[in-house]
C-alpha cells in the first residue's frame, strides 16, 4: 500500500472509533510507531482536527465530518457477501437493520459498482449443510446488542434444559458469540451470582428494565478465554482407515479435533474433547475401521458399550 493511500485509511480508521491507539493502526498497516506519528502529522497538516494523549490515543474533534467515502468494488462485494451470511445465520430484525444500512452503501456507489452488485447478487449463497440446524432467536439480538451497548439490565424467561425448567432471571448482559448453528449470550446472572451462558433461542421472552448496570466486567474474548482454560479437556487419539475418512471430514469438528496426519493407510486424528462418554458413542459409529491410541479409559468405555450393547440384543433374543 502506497503512502497517500495509508494515511487515507489512518483517517477512515479514525473516524471508525472513538479513540484509536497508535499501536493498532501500526499493527493493521505492519509500519512502525515512528511511521505512524509521520502519517497522523500528515493528516494534522491537511486540516484534519486530531486530538492526541499520550498513553491513551487518537480522536478526532466532536462535530467534524467528512463527506461519504467511496467504497471500493472489492468492499461492495464483501458488504454483498456478509449480507448473505446475516440472512441466514442471525434473526429477522438484524437481518433488515443490515438490509437497510446496504441500501445506504449503494445509495453512494458510483453506477458501475451498483450494476455489479445486482448482477452478483445472484450469484452468491449461504446454504445451510444438514447438521446444520435451524434455529429461532426469536428476534432477540438487537435487543440483546442495545441492551449491551447502553449497561441495561434485562428480565429473562429462560428455559434451562438440564432442568427442564422455566426461570425468571435479571441479568447483565456482557456478549454474544455464534457457535455450531447456535447463538449464545454471556451475562453476569443476579440469581445465581455468577456468569452463565444462555442459549438465545432458549429465551422465550425478554424485557429491559430502566436499571443501569454498573459493575466492572470481563470481556467477551476475555471470559471465552478464561473459560476455555478452566474447561478441563481430555486428549484423544485415534486412528482412522482412510477409505472412511471421508464420511468424518466434517463431523470432526463437533468432537473437539485438533489435528491429523496420515500414516500409511490410516489418518492419525488427535482431539480435545470435554465429553469421554460422548466422544465413545461417536467414535462406535465408525469403529469397525479404526483404533483408540489413547487415553485407556476410553478403550475401556468403548469396551464396556459394545458389551452392554451385545448383553441386551441377547437377551432380547432370548425373551422372544
Amino acid at each position: 500500500m502506497n503512502r497517500i493511500d495509508r494515511v487515507s485509511a489512518i483517517l477512515i480508521q479514525l473516524q471508525s472509533r472513538r479513540v484509536v491507539k497508535a499501536v493498532d493502526i501500526a499493527e493493521r498497516f505492519n509500519i512502525s510507531l515512528r511511521t505512524v506519528y509521520r502519517d497522523v502529522k500528515t493528516l494534522e497538516e491537511a486540516g484534519i482536527p486530531i486530538i492526541g494523549e499520550a498513553g491513551v490515543g487518537y480522536s478526532i474533534m466532536d462535530g467534524y465530518r467528512l463527506p461519504p467515502v467511496m467504497f471500493t468494488r472489492e468492499e461492495a462485494t464483501a458488504f454483498l457477501t456478509a449480507e448473505k451470511f446475516v440472512e441466514k445465520m442471525t434473526d429477522a430484525s438484524t437481518a433488515e437493520h443490515h438490509k437497510s444500512a446496504m441500501y445506504k452503501i449503494k445509495a453512494i456507489l458510483k453506477t458501475a459498482e451498483k450494476n455489479l452488485l445486482e448482477d452478483i447478487d445472484t450469484k452468491i449463497e449461504v446454504l445451510k449443510s444438514h447438521s446444520q440446524l435451524r434455529i429461532d432467536n426469536k428476534d432477540h439480538i438487537q435487543t440483546l446488542l442495545n441492551s449491551i451497548a447502553q449497561k441495561k439490565v434485562l428480565t429473562i424467561d429462560y428455559f434451562a434444559n438440564h432442568t427442564q425448567e422455566h426461570t425468571n432471571r435479571n441479568i447483565e448482559p456482557i456478549g454474544i458469540f455464534y457457535k455450531d448453528s447456535y447463538w449464545h449470550l454471556i451475562a453476569f446472572c443476579r440469581m445465581r451470582n455468577d456468569y452463565r451462558d444462555f442459549r438465545i433461542d432458549r429465551i422465550n421472552r425478554i424485557s429491559v428494565t430502566d436499571i443501569t448496570f454498573n459493575s466492572k466486567h470481563p470481556t467477551l474474548k476475555a471470559y471465552i478465554a478464561q473459560t476455555a482454560r478452566e474447561q478441563e479437556l481430555d486428549l484423544v487419539m485415534i486412528r482412522i482407515d482412510k477409505s472412511i475418512y471421508c464420511h468424518l471430514e466434517h463431523q470432526k469438528y463437533y468432537s473437539g479435533f485438533v489435528s491429523e496426519k496420515t500414516i500409511g493407510n490410516q489418518v492419525e486424528m488427535t482431539f480435545l474433547t470435554s465429553s469421554l462418554e460422548g466422544f465413545a458413542r461417536w467414535f462406535m459409529m465408525f469403529g469397525d475401521r479404526a483404533e483408540i491410541i489413547s487415553p485407556d479409559s476410553l478403550k475401556e468405555r468403548v469396551s464396556d458399550i459394545a458389551s452392554a450393547i451385545i448383553q441386551k440384543n441377547l437377551q432380547l433374543s432370548n425373551s422372544y
